[in-house]
């Protein structure tokens, strides 16, 4: 490792993960799903979440050789078909409220060539087979955080976007989780009827629900315990009313979805659904996942990340959402989360998409924003109010 001090910086970052990305309680269970070549960070949140009082540490090693081999030959009916130890697993997570650590570092393209089909089978399963988890997450019932981890060129930017090169990084997040979260009071307060969005290759208009939230940096789980969903954040994000999407918007960076690259994508919407799917690469994969369920053709969440944000300005695409979405105002295909509406966690999903929250298994964020788009904010009243200019805060 080339990096001056890097076992120092490695370790502070999986503090960090611990004492800030979920914030670990005493008698806590946590889950860490990490690759195998992460082996030495393991170790370290491993050590940390113990030293913080973690009841139990339960690490789901991935491996992106032995992923890829089940994908292409597993039989059919194991695709279509999920455990009962991992359904029972999942619900275990669930109901012990587990502080789940996800350390994302995978090659992005690492099932290009297998058969969609194949691929999406399984997700689609998986998705459905492992639903108690995914709600849990998405009601902020239990913390979570998404971090990243990198080969040796990218962990010099890694360390510095999640501001392990400051003399405290904690501290560091307090300041940056209030600068993000005067933005979301701001757009709280005004209560927007609806956001629209404009730049060369888009022109959309998304409503939002009444009594819709703003959320920044950190979240807070049903315990009333502070927690960071993701590091890296620069983002302000919240709802949008599924119902009322109508325009057209391209992405401004590479997608990676599946084990693929999709790029340049471009998307029509009409009275909230997706009409028109187009990719330069990687149409196929993106049309499956527009087929997930009902919800996959419409938004759960529209972000708002200024163009001059430190990750942006670093020039690299990451291939990773983690990154790449706090480098550009971004939306997300798919599942709302409850907790962006007043009394969202508290509603059935028919509640919910009786208030315009979209429901779905899937969760997908593809990056739009550029130092040319501007967004306006309408008023119920129609008045409109400036948002961004040029990719930045008006």
């Amino acid at each position: 490792m080339t990096i001056l001090n890097f076992k120092e910086k490695l370790q502070k970052y999986a503090e960090l993960i611990v004492k800030v990305g979920v914030n670990v309680q005493p008698n806590q269970p946590v889950v860490l799903y990490i690759n195998v070549e992460q082996q030495e960070l393991a170790h370290l949140i491993v050590k940390e979440a113990y030293a913080a009082g973690a009841s139990e540490i339960m690490v789901k090693w991935s491996d992106t050789f032995t992923s890829r081999q089940f994908l292409e030959f597993a039989n059919q009916e194991r695709l279509e078909n999920i455990p009962d130890y991992l359904v029972k697993e999942a619900e275990y997570i669930a109901d012990n409220k587990a502080a789940r650590i996800s350390v994302i570092s995978e090659d992005p393209d690492a099932f290009n060539g297998l058969d969609h089909n194949r691929v999406s089978t399984f997700q689609k399963a998986n998705g459905k087979a492992l639903n108690v988890v995914r709600k849990a997450t998405q009601n902020n019932d239990l913390s979570w955080t998404v971090v990243g981890a990198a080969v040796d060129k990218l962990w010099e930017e890694i360390f510095k976007t999640t501001r392990i090169d400051q003399e405290d990084p904690i501290a560091a997040w307090k300041k940056h989780d209030e600068t993000l979260r005067t933005k979301a009071d701001w757009l709280n307060k005004e209560q927007f009827k609806a956001l629209h969005y404009t730049s060369p290759i888009t022109d959309i208009t998304v409503g939002l629900p009444k009594n819709h939230i703003w959320e920044g940096a950190g979240s807070y789980n049903a315990a009333g315990i502070e927690f960071m969903a993701n590091m890296p954040t620069e983002e302000v994000f919240t709802a949008p009313d599924a119902r009322h999407i109508d325009g057209y918007v391209g992405s401004t960076k590479p997608l990676s979805y599946a084990g693929n690259i999709i790029e340049n994508m471009h998307f029509e919407f009409e009275n909230g659904k997706v009409t028109k799917v187009t990719a330069d690469k990687g149409q196929n994969i993106l049309e499956e996942l527009i087929k997930t369920d009902d919800g996959a053709t419409s938004l759960g969440e529209v972000s708002l990340v200024p163009d001059p944000s430190p990750i942006s300005q670093s020039g690299i695409t990451f291939f990773n959402t983690l990154f790449d979405e706090n480098a550009s105002n971004h939306m997300a295909l798919g599942a709302a989360y409850p907790f962006s509406i007043q009394g969202g966690t508290k509603m059935s999903d028919e509640e919910l998409k009786e208030h315009g929250i979209n429901i779905s298994q899937t969760h997908v964020d593809f990056m739009m924003g550029s130092a040319d788009m501007d967004i306006d904010g309408i008023k119920e009243d129609g008045t409109v109010i400036p948002i961004f200019r040029n990719g930045d805060w008006a």
